[in-house]
């Protein structure tokens, strides 16, 4: 009988040993997030595009019609980072929360995690030392950046729209975009330089290109159509077309651009 009972503990300790495994594989610990940083939030961002907007919206405001609740504000369903990871990676029973792929490797659920929480940040609790209308005059005065960026539908189009900017960007962001503007230049704003065949050079932004045509828009906002086969040459350009302002403002002065672009949400 001893022997019996011996037996049976040690299974009974294999058993539990094996669940507590189980349940430690599909929840996170609270070791805390180490995908945090800006490139982590970025991906999470672009996870967040492809597979959560469809219920939570690209904003991550929520949609009544499927339940899927505002993002942006206090979470009543987590208090912390890893109770956000649980209820990624296991969804929520009985809800339209689906759990993520079981494949989808935990430092992607993270750096969704880390996204979510950058939404929650209260621009009011972030203390800038910049002027909000000092940076709004030097937008369009010295800093002549509506010349290429439209705010409210006033302004160019050589770059993006930055009307609800400070939803999106950090002030530490933006700090890099004014001072550091060629470090990170997403695709849609690459430039191309093309040589017609008779020699006659077009450069503009890079609306379009494919294996057989490209688009392109130049500073005056004129559309250009190519037939690749049809032109002696086509050179992608990869810098940014927005100037460093490293050595045009003053450190003050990029602080009050940085408050002004920072201010610049749906509620202004």
């Amino acid at each position: 009988m001893g022997n019996l009972t011996t037996q049976l503990g040690r299974l009974a300790t294999v058993a539990f040993g094996g669940l507590f495994l189980a349940i430690s594989g599909s929840f996170a610990e609270d070791a805390g997030n180490l995908y945090n940083t800006n490139f982590d939030i970025n991906a999470g961002l672009r996870y967040f595009e492809r597979q959560c907007s469809r219920c939570h919206g690209f904003d991550a405001k929520g949609n009544d019609e499927t339940g899927a609740p505002d993002l942006t504000g206090r979470l009543t369903r987590a208090s912390s980072e890893v109770g956000i990871f649980n209820i990624i990676r296991t969804g929520i029973p009985g809800t339209a929360m689906l759990p993520v792929a079981a494949d989808l490797p935990d430092s992607q659920v993270w750096q969704l995690v880390a996204y979510i929480g950058s939404l929650s940040t209260n621009p009011a609790n972030i203390d800038l030392p910049g002027s909000v209308v000092s940076g709004s005059r030097l937008f369009t005065n010295k800093g002549d950046c509506n010349s290429c960026h439209m705010i409210d539908g006033q302004g160019g189009r050589l770059g993006p729209d930055l009307s609800r900017v400070g939803e999106r960007r950090s002030p530490e962001e933006l700090l890099s975009d004014l001072l550091n503007p060629h470090d990170d230049v997403a695709p849609r704003w690459w430039t191309m330089r093309v040589t017609e065949n008779d020699g006659t050079v077009r450069e503009g932004l890079r609306m379009n290109e494919d294996s057989f045509s490209l688009r392109i828009m130049d500073n005056d906002a004129n559309l250009w159509s190519y037939p690749k086969n049809q032109i002696a040459s086509f050179e992608r350009v990869e810098a940014s077309t927005m100037p460093s302002y490293t050595q045009t403002l003053s450190d003050s002065e990029v602080d009050d651009l940085v408050a002004y672009l920072f201010s610049l949400r749906k509620e202004n």
